[in-house]
């Protein structure tokens, strides 16, 4: 070997040892897929793929939209997603009694925003009795059941619904299913004054907005998962107390109907009912399950027979290892 071809393979030699040694790595792909079209009710996950939180973490992170036609579940049980943003912890607990081993790993809203919206005359959910309701597929095997049996609704005041606001505004004998952050808002840009009753600040149990994964992927990518709820719950942070352009722009651009009236419409109603920040969030941390809450849950659907105690492990639907040291405080 003669003097400069030593120097030439030294020079690569530290090269590479430099290479090395450097923290930098290239990040881990990750995809999370959100429940409907974008809107500000994703914001966090959004404003922590735009302020770069996800990659400081490690993750490449691509959110991918659901939608109506969209059966995210059975996406994520086909390896599909690596985590989902579930609708809330029933949706795990019933496709477990079908045998697929999903679990929540964190809670976004500590309080649902499902509600009924109902016209001024109405206060409170015992003020609907007499009233049409009208109800969705979903609702009639989750919350209807819960209003009959603690508010005395009964069976026969339930219509379908059929995602239309026009049949509500037109009869005033009418309430309809609805969400704090979106129906609120569209009914007053019609021109009607409504009464939203929140049903968690009535009791109701369920968490909304989480954060589901596979078994399987909790087992053989604990970290990156790990990884992904804590910025995430930083980004929620960060998306409802500062600076949300970046997020809000890449919303409308995966979902071009959304407007910034109404994405800055769902941002308050989440500041002011303490969806996020509020119930066991704001003494644990941003995203925060507890085996208590999804015991509650749990014991209403077996209660109501709604799903079968013995297909259904209440231990195995859950994994708290993710947040119950977080504490990513609002």
């Amino acid at each position: 070997m003669n003097h400069s071809s030593f120097r030439a393979s030294d020079v690569a030699g530290l090269a590479i040892a430099l290479l090395a040694s450097l923290p930098a790595q290239a990040e881990e792909p990750f995809v999370f897929m959100t429940n409907w079209y974008g809107q500000a009710e994703h914001g966090g996950y959004y404003q922590a793929l735009t302020t770069g939180l996800y990659k400081e973490a490690g993750l490449d992170v691509t959110i991918k939209m659901g939608g109506p036609q969209v059966n995210t579940l059975q996406l994520l049980a086909a390896g599909q997603a690596d985590c989902i943003m579930g609708s809330s912890d029933i949706q795990v607990l019933k496709i477990r009694e079908q045998g697929v081993p999903a679990v929540t790993v964190a809670s976004v809203f500590q309080k649902d925003p499902q509600g009924i919206v109902a016209h001024t005359d109405v206060k409170k959910l015992e003020e609907l009795k007499g009233k049409t309701i009208l109800i969705g597929t979903a609702g009639r095997s989750t919350y209807w059941p819960w209003l009959i049996a603690n508010y005395g609704l009964k069976e026969d005041q339930a219509r379908p619904y059929t995602f239309n606001l026009q049949p509500f505004i037109a009869d005033a004998n009418t309430a309809v299913q609805g969400y704090a952050t979106y129906d609120p808002y569209a009914t007053n840009k019609a021109g009607v004054d409504i009464s939203f009753l929140l049903f968690s600040d009535a009791g109701w149990p369920p968490y909304a907005n989480t954060v589901v994964c596979m078994e399987n992927t909790i087992k053989t990518k604990p970290k990156a998962v790990a990884a992904f709820v804590k910025a995430s719950m930083m980004g929620w942070k960060s998306y409802l107390g500062s600076d949300r352009s970046a997020a809000n722009a890449m919303i409308k651009k995966d979902n071009p109907q959304m407007t910034d009236g109404q994405m800055d419409f769902a941002v308050s109603v989440m500041k002011e009912r303490g969806l996020v920040f509020g119930g066991d969030a704001s003494k644990s941390g941003i995203g925060t399950i507890t085996e208590a809450r999804l015991k509650q849950t749990y014991d209403f659907l077996t209660g109501a027979k709604l799903i079968n105690p013995s297909r259904v492990d209440l231990q195995k639907s859950y994994d708290l290892q993710f947040v119950q040291n977080l504490k990513v405080m609002p």
